[in-house]
Protein backbone atom coordinates (compact mmCIF):
# COMPACT_ATOMS: atom_id res chain seq x y z
CA UNK A 1 0.00 0.00 0.00
CA UNK A 2 1.12 3.20 -0.76
CA UNK A 3 0.42 6.00 1.94
CA UNK A 4 0.95 8.91 -0.47
CA UNK A 5 -2.29 10.81 -0.78
CA UNK A 6 -4.08 8.22 1.28
CA UNK A 7 -7.08 9.52 3.95
CA UNK A 8 -7.21 7.13 6.80
CA UNK A 9 -9.73 7.11 9.41
CA UNK A 10 -8.65 5.00 12.56
CA UNK A 11 -11.30 4.25 14.56
CA UNK A 12 -9.98 3.77 18.25
CA UNK A 13 -6.66 6.05 17.52
CA UNK A 14 -6.65 8.54 20.03
CA UNK A 15 -4.08 6.33 22.29
CA UNK A 16 -2.01 3.34 21.64
CA UNK A 17 -0.87 1.48 19.18
CA UNK A 18 -3.91 3.38 17.12
CA UNK A 19 -2.23 6.97 17.53
CA UNK A 20 1.55 5.80 17.01
CA UNK A 21 0.32 4.25 13.76
CA UNK A 22 -1.69 8.02 13.36
CA UNK A 23 1.18 9.71 13.18
CA UNK A 24 3.74 7.06 11.23
CA UNK A 25 0.75 7.30 8.14
CA UNK A 26 0.94 11.26 8.71
CA UNK A 27 5.19 10.95 8.45
CA UNK A 28 4.27 8.69 5.37
CA UNK A 29 2.04 10.89 3.35
CA UNK A 30 -1.53 10.20 4.41
CA UNK A 31 -4.10 12.40 6.04
CA UNK A 32 -5.45 11.32 8.64
CA UNK A 33 -8.27 11.00 11.47
CA UNK A 34 -8.47 9.50 14.63
CA UNK A 35 -11.65 8.57 16.51
CA UNK A 36 -11.77 7.77 20.42
CA UNK A 37 -14.06 8.69 23.06
CA UNK A 38 -11.70 11.19 24.33
CA UNK A 39 -9.71 13.92 22.54
CA UNK A 40 -6.18 13.09 22.74
CA UNK A 41 -3.75 14.67 24.43
CA UNK A 42 -0.98 17.27 22.64
CA UNK A 43 -0.90 17.91 18.98
CA UNK A 44 -1.62 15.29 16.17
CA UNK A 45 -4.19 14.66 13.34
CA UNK A 46 -7.59 15.65 13.48
CA UNK A 47 -10.20 14.46 15.96
CA UNK A 48 -13.85 12.87 15.55
CA UNK A 49 -15.78 12.01 18.77
CA UNK A 50 -17.03 8.22 18.10
CA UNK A 51 -18.22 5.79 20.83
CA UNK A 52 -18.42 2.44 18.79
CA UNK A 53 -20.81 0.72 21.34
CA UNK A 54 -23.37 3.71 19.71
CA UNK A 55 -24.61 3.09 16.53
CA UNK A 56 -25.73 6.97 16.54
CA UNK A 57 -22.12 8.02 17.75
CA UNK A 58 -20.96 5.91 14.33
CA UNK A 59 -23.18 7.34 12.05
CA UNK A 60 -22.36 10.70 13.08
CA UNK A 61 -18.45 10.17 13.16
CA UNK A 62 -18.65 8.43 9.54
CA UNK A 63 -21.08 11.46 8.51
CA UNK A 64 -18.26 14.32 9.58
CA UNK A 65 -15.46 12.29 8.60
CA UNK A 66 -16.75 12.15 5.04
CA UNK A 67 -18.19 15.68 5.08
CA UNK A 68 -14.47 17.21 5.61
CA UNK A 69 -12.71 14.23 4.19
CA UNK A 70 -15.18 12.91 1.14
CA UNK A 71 -11.75 11.16 -0.46
CA UNK A 72 -11.21 9.12 2.28
CA UNK A 73 -10.33 5.50 1.29
CA UNK A 74 -8.99 3.53 4.52
CA UNK A 75 -10.53 2.46 7.37
CA UNK A 76 -9.15 1.32 10.54
CA UNK A 77 -11.04 -0.54 12.70
CA UNK A 78 -8.72 0.08 16.05
CA UNK A 79 -11.37 0.31 18.50
CA UNK A 80 -10.79 -2.60 21.86
CA UNK A 81 -10.75 -3.38 25.17
CA UNK A 82 -9.09 -6.11 27.43
CA UNK A 83 -10.41 -6.67 30.49
CA UNK A 84 -9.39 -10.20 33.01
CA UNK A 85 -12.29 -12.51 33.96
CA UNK A 86 -12.84 -15.28 36.33
CA UNK A 87 -15.04 -17.45 34.91
CA UNK A 88 -15.77 -19.07 38.21
CA UNK A 89 -17.47 -16.22 39.06
CA UNK A 90 -20.84 -15.34 37.19
CA UNK A 91 -20.02 -11.84 37.75
CA UNK A 92 -17.61 -11.77 34.84
CA UNK A 93 -20.77 -11.83 32.75
CA UNK A 94 -21.08 -7.61 31.91
CA UNK A 95 -17.41 -7.35 30.90
CA UNK A 96 -18.11 -10.04 28.63
CA UNK A 97 -20.71 -8.44 27.31
CA UNK A 98 -19.20 -4.95 27.26
CA UNK A 99 -16.11 -6.81 25.62
CA UNK A 100 -18.30 -8.16 22.64
CA UNK A 101 -19.67 -5.17 22.49
CA UNK A 102 -16.47 -3.04 21.41
CA UNK A 103 -14.32 -5.36 20.12
CA UNK A 104 -16.10 -7.46 17.92
CA UNK A 105 -19.67 -5.59 17.18
CA UNK A 106 -17.93 -2.33 17.17
CA UNK A 107 -15.63 -3.41 14.72
CA UNK A 108 -18.58 -4.89 12.76
CA UNK A 109 -20.65 -1.39 13.19
CA UNK A 110 -17.76 1.06 11.85
CA UNK A 111 -17.08 -1.47 8.73
CA UNK A 112 -20.99 -1.51 7.87
CA UNK A 113 -21.21 2.33 8.41
CA UNK A 114 -18.06 3.09 5.66
CA UNK A 115 -18.54 0.19 3.70
CA UNK A 116 -20.71 1.94 1.07
CA UNK A 117 -18.53 5.01 0.77
CA UNK A 118 -15.57 2.72 -0.32
CA UNK A 119 -17.13 0.49 -2.79
CA UNK A 120 -17.93 3.79 -4.10
CA UNK A 121 -14.99 4.54 -4.64
CA UNK A 122 -13.84 1.64 -6.18
CA UNK A 123 -10.33 1.49 -4.71
CA UNK A 124 -9.83 1.41 -1.02
CA UNK A 125 -8.79 -0.15 2.14
CA UNK A 126 -10.29 -1.77 5.53
CA UNK A 127 -7.69 -2.41 7.60
CA UNK A 128 -9.29 -4.44 10.94
CA UNK A 129 -7.63 -5.45 13.91
CA UNK A 130 -7.53 -8.83 15.95
CA UNK A 131 -4.13 -10.24 18.06
CA UNK A 132 -2.22 -12.75 18.55
CA UNK A 133 -4.64 -14.32 21.51
CA UNK A 134 -6.96 -14.95 18.56
CA UNK A 135 -5.03 -17.55 17.84
CA UNK A 136 -3.42 -18.49 20.58
CA UNK A 137 -5.94 -17.95 23.81
CA UNK A 138 -4.79 -15.74 27.44
CA UNK A 139 -6.57 -17.69 29.75
CA UNK A 140 -6.63 -14.74 32.38
CA UNK A 141 -9.15 -12.81 29.10
CA UNK A 142 -11.10 -15.26 27.89
CA UNK A 143 -14.06 -13.20 26.15
CA UNK A 144 -11.28 -10.88 24.57
CA UNK A 145 -9.58 -13.65 22.96
CA UNK A 146 -13.35 -14.68 21.38
CA UNK A 147 -13.72 -11.36 20.01
CA UNK A 148 -10.67 -11.19 18.39
CA UNK A 149 -11.25 -14.90 16.70
CA UNK A 150 -14.03 -14.04 15.90
CA UNK A 151 -12.64 -10.53 14.26
CA UNK A 152 -10.43 -12.60 12.29
CA UNK A 153 -13.23 -14.59 10.97
CA UNK A 154 -15.35 -11.93 10.24
CA UNK A 155 -12.01 -10.58 8.51
CA UNK A 156 -11.84 -13.70 6.27
CA UNK A 157 -15.40 -13.13 4.95
CA UNK A 158 -15.20 -10.03 4.54
CA UNK A 159 -12.53 -10.38 1.84
CA UNK A 160 -14.13 -13.05 0.35
CA UNK A 161 -17.41 -11.27 -0.48
CA UNK A 162 -15.45 -7.78 -1.02
CA UNK A 163 -13.41 -9.35 -3.69
CA UNK A 164 -14.15 -7.76 -7.23
CA UNK A 165 -15.20 -4.62 -5.53
CA UNK A 166 -11.21 -2.70 -5.60
CA UNK A 167 -11.88 -2.80 -1.64
CA UNK A 168 -9.07 -4.80 -0.41
CA UNK A 169 -9.27 -6.05 3.71
CA UNK A 170 -5.97 -6.60 5.80
CA UNK A 171 -6.20 -7.80 9.05
CA UNK A 172 -3.24 -6.35 11.23
CA UNK A 173 -2.60 -8.88 14.07
CA UNK A 174 -0.46 -7.43 16.98
CA UNK A 175 1.38 -9.42 19.71
CA UNK A 176 1.96 -7.81 23.43
CA UNK A 177 3.01 -4.32 22.49
CA UNK A 178 4.81 -2.06 25.40
CA UNK A 179 3.03 1.08 25.04
CA UNK A 180 3.89 2.83 28.44
CA UNK A 181 6.32 1.86 31.46
CA UNK A 182 3.58 0.14 33.06
CA UNK A 183 2.85 -1.95 30.06
CA UNK A 184 7.01 -3.00 30.22
CA UNK A 185 6.48 -3.70 33.99
CA UNK A 186 3.58 -6.39 33.55
CA UNK A 187 4.98 -7.56 30.40
CA UNK A 188 8.74 -7.65 29.81
CA UNK A 189 8.40 -9.63 26.47
CA UNK A 190 6.16 -7.13 24.79
CA UNK A 191 7.56 -5.92 22.01
CA UNK A 192 8.64 -1.90 21.85
CA UNK A 193 5.76 0.53 20.36
CA UNK A 194 8.57 1.91 17.93
CA UNK A 195 10.08 -1.23 16.55
CA UNK A 196 6.62 -2.41 16.00
CA UNK A 197 5.55 0.12 14.34
CA UNK A 198 8.70 -0.17 12.43
CA UNK A 199 7.61 -3.73 11.22
CA UNK A 200 4.09 -2.85 10.35
CA UNK A 201 4.72 0.19 8.33
CA UNK A 202 7.25 -2.25 6.48
CA UNK A 203 4.89 -4.91 5.70
CA UNK A 204 1.75 -2.05 5.22
CA UNK A 205 3.90 -0.90 2.33
CA UNK A 206 4.40 -3.72 0.62
CA UNK A 207 2.80 -4.67 -2.82
CA UNK A 208 0.23 -6.39 -2.82
CA UNK A 209 -0.75 -5.18 0.76
CA UNK A 210 -0.70 -8.64 2.35
CA UNK A 211 -4.16 -10.26 3.75
CA UNK A 212 -2.24 -10.27 7.55
CA UNK A 213 0.16 -8.03 8.81
CA UNK A 214 2.26 -10.48 10.81
CA UNK A 215 5.63 -9.19 12.57
CA UNK A 216 7.83 -11.73 13.56
CA UNK A 217 7.00 -11.80 17.14
CA UNK A 218 3.49 -12.45 16.57
CA UNK A 219 4.09 -15.42 14.44
CA UNK A 220 4.73 -17.74 17.28
CA UNK A 221 0.92 -17.38 18.05
CA UNK A 222 -0.11 -17.37 14.61
CA UNK A 223 1.19 -20.51 13.75
CA UNK A 224 1.01 -22.65 17.21
CA UNK A 225 -1.33 -25.10 15.82
CA UNK A 226 0.65 -25.68 12.90
CA UNK A 227 3.72 -26.40 14.61
CA UNK A 228 2.99 -28.06 17.45
CA UNK A 229 3.85 -25.37 20.04
CA UNK A 230 0.23 -24.41 20.92
CA UNK A 231 -0.58 -26.81 24.53
CA UNK A 232 2.49 -26.13 25.41
CA UNK A 233 2.41 -22.25 24.97
CA UNK A 234 -1.33 -22.10 26.36
CA UNK A 235 -0.32 -24.02 29.17
CA UNK A 236 2.43 -21.34 29.71
CA UNK A 237 -0.35 -18.17 29.65
CA UNK A 238 -2.71 -20.41 32.16
CA UNK A 239 -0.06 -18.98 34.89
CA UNK A 240 -1.36 -15.92 35.22
CA UNK A 241 -5.19 -17.68 36.67
CA UNK A 242 -3.27 -17.77 39.57
CA UNK A 243 -3.00 -13.88 40.15
CA UNK A 244 -7.50 -14.73 40.11
CA UNK A 245 -8.69 -14.44 43.84
CA UNK A 246 -8.89 -17.80 45.19
CA UNK A 247 -6.46 -19.54 42.74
Amino acid sequence: MDFTNRTVFIAGGTSGIGLGLAHRLVAAGATVVVGGRRTPTGTGPAFVEIDVTDPDSVRRARDSVLADHPGLDVVVTMAGIMLPEDLRDPGHFADAETTVATNLLGTIRVIDAFTPHLLGRGAATIVTVSSGIAFLPFPLMPTYAATKAGVHAYSEALRAQLAGTGVEVTELVPPAVAVTPEHRRMNPRALDLAAYLDEVMTLLGSNPTPDEILVRGVRQHRWAERDGTYAGLVAQRSQALTGLPGR
